[in-house]
């Protein structure tokens, strides 16, 4: 695969097989991240497998996150256990925190690139991610559970990465939309 046709076909995934994911995949995968863009060569990024051990208790705080907001019913429980406990692979990725703001606006730019590269360097292997926001990144208990303190590294994500179920096809604007060339 070239590299346009892993940016134009990557796409974010729901639901995935129960084949495992080959470990040398990952670590290939975080090699690409950690060369994104970074401005001043902060490597701002942190990387945390969740491994199967501690997904458990990553699924029982993203519970307890959604709680947090609602009363959850037994559908919501079991739509949780499935995104947060199904895909072979689960990193939490953070953001070492610089002083200066305009630095750290810079290095969450670079978190996302590298997140950007990790996700296009999985999909080479036809392994799809989803990056996601939800409470249980941000949620007390999953900074305990990493041993990190939340001012020194912040939590800006967390990616899922497996085979697909279903590859979506996600509508897109038209560049004609988004794109001026000024003389």
């Amino acid at each position: 695969m070239n590299t346009i046709e892993a940016l134009i076909g990557r796409r974010t995934a729901h639901h995935y097989t129960t084949e495992p994911v080959p470990q040398d995949w990952v670590v290939e995968a975080l090699e690409a991240a950690i060369r994104a863009p970074n401005h001043k060569l902060t490597n701002p990024w942190r990387f945390f497998q969740i491994g199967a051990q501690t997904r458990p208790e990553i699924v029982e705080i993203a519970l307890e996150a959604k709680r947090a907001f609602r009363e959850i019913t037994s559908a919501d429980e079991a739509a949780i256990r499935s995104k947060v406990g199904d895909s072979s692979v689960l990193i939490l990725v953070g953001q070492a925190l610089a002083k200066e703001e305009a630095r750290r606006k810079e290095d969450y730019a670079s978190v996302a690139c590298a997140i950007q590269n990790f996700s296009l360097a999985m999909w080479d292997h036809g392994v799809a991610t989803k990056w996601s926001t939800g409470p249980f990144v941000t949620h007390e208990k999953t900074y305990e559970l990493l041993g990190i303190d939340p001012k020194e590294i912040e939590l800006v994500g967390a990616v899922f990465a497996g085979y697909p179920k279903v590859i979506p096809q996600t509508p897109r604007t038209p560049l004609s939309e988004v794109f001026r060339v000024l003389p």
